[in-house]
């Protein structure tokens, strides 16, 4: 008599405890363990592999950590990549998420066992940050942020803004439909490339609600342009909002031409919206920066709660703002002499590859400095290698230009640079 060899298959119960399937069941979950032992099994039971492999077949299908996110290389010289969650968190604000993981006192004082302002020590960073401003608040995102402002100060009212500051910005959200949901109407003045104080003025009337001044951040008009200084728009007696966008929150000579904060507020805004995950370099966030009584009503009103940060974005947060340079100021920063070097050994340690060391120019990305172009250097591979080296481990994601893949270094740590060698030399031999 022959067996059946469904009747081999291991039990369930017999394959979990397997060293590496209990010790992933730790980490990933019973429930997702189980599912792949039963797969495996599925698979003996239809003869793709021996009963004795279903042990081996489940551990070699087990992702490599509780999330499907991957940590990627960005060697692409975009330095705030919004497909790749723009800003790297510093070590500062990875230890700040580990530390709020738990139970924390994110609206609780130790002292009286009372309730207290939720996220103090964040806002009492972030006005330290910007002294011009005399109220902070934080909501969820840069859109958020224009949302509840939008709400509070002109729902069933306008908004005056230029037409050549009505941007659409990613995944095709444009911010007319984004104000106008809240139930505000734009008054939209002058023309796609010029706009004068005249034209705010004849437009300001009863039903104004505030004066918009939106950067672009995504695009850049030359030739016969101009726009209205916040200080003129700021004596049109009513208030003005500015949506600096790409959250730089003090003047930086690397960035002449970007927008900031502190001079915004200077130059007589009364609220400055922007966003945490940018040129701050820490989490997703939209912050709301101005007059302390203005600040206080959005931040009563109900849709604000809807808009409320989480205690682990107050704690990257915080840590963002009190902490060291960040690492997307690193990569702005970075000395292209220096990228020169690495990029350099990175061609020594690839053999007789084809590859070359070329320069190239880097960009903020992110809707900021639109326009702008930082000197860098890339290794110059072979366009076919473009998708092993997205798909490897680690991921490494570079530019095709010209039919030839770059991979500039910036945004890489140096720490990691044998690691994109190691993921180049793989996906080459896999290309063979």
């Amino acid at each position: 008599m022959t067996v059946d060899p469904r009747r081999l298959v291991p039990r369930t119960d017999v394959v979990l405890a397997d060293a590496r399937l209990a010790a992933a069941a730790a980490t990933l979950g019973h429930a997702q363990v189980k599912a792949l032992v039963n797969a495996a099994q599925e698979r003996a039971r239809r003869g793709e592999i021996a009963p004795e492999h279903v042990a081996d077949a489940a551990a070699a299908a087990l992702p490599a950590g509780p999330t499907s996110l991957r940590t990627v290389l960005n060697a692409t010289g975009v330095v705030l990549h919004t497909n790749l969650g723009r800003a790297p968190l510093s070590d500062a604000a990875v230890d700040a998420l580990a530390a709020a993981a738990g139970h924390t006192d994110v609206e609780l004082d130790l002292s009286t066992g009372r309730r207290a302002r939720r996220g103090r020590g964040t806002l009492d960073a972030l006005r330290a940050a910007v002294p011009d401003a005399t109220g902070v608040h934080v909501v969820n995102n840069g859109a958020a942020a224009l949302v509840l402002a939008a709400t509070v100060l002109a729902a069933g009212r306008e908004i005056i803004v230029s037409r050549g500051e009505l941007v659409e910005i990613g995944d095709g959200f444009r911010l007319p439909d984004l104000l106008e949901s809240t139930g505000a109407r734009l008054r939209e003045v002058g023309t796609t490339n010029r706009s004068a104080l005249a034209d705010y003025a004849a437009a300001v009337g009863p039903d104004t609600g505030f004066v918009l001044k939106v950067h672009p951040s995504n695009f850049v008009v030359h030739g016969f342009t101009s726009s209205v200084p916040v200080a003129d728009l700021a004596g049109l007696g009513v208030p003005v909002v500015v949506d600096i966008g790409s959250g730089l929150l003090a003047p930086d000579p690397l960035l002449p031409d970007e927008p900031d904060a502190a001079t915004s507020l200077r130059a007589g805004a009364a609220l400055v919206t922007a966003s945490g995950d940018k040129l701050l370099g820490g989490p997703q966030a939209g912050l709301l920066l101005g007059d302390a009584d203005l600040v206080e009503r959005l931040r009563r009103h109900p849709l604000a709660r809807a808009l409320r940060v989480d205690k682990l974005t107050l704690a990257a947060l915080e840590a963002t703002l009190r902490g060291p340079t960040p690492p997307t100021w690193v990569a702005l920063r970075a000395d292209p002499a220096r990228l020169r070097v690495r990029v350099e050994r990175l061609r020594e340690s690839l053999g007789d590859l084809d590859a070359d060391v070329v320069a190239t120019a880097a960009v903020v990305g992110g809707g900021g400095a639109p326009g702008l172009e930082l000197e860098s250097w890339a290794v110059s591979l072979p366009e076919r290698l473009a998708l092993p080296l997205r798909t490897g481990q680690p991921p490494v994601l570079g530019r095709v230009e010209r039919g030839r893949l770059l991979l500039d270094l910036r945004c890489v740590p140096p720490e990691r640079d044998s690691e994109v060698a190691s993921a180049v030399r793989r996906a080459a031999v896999g290309q063979a």
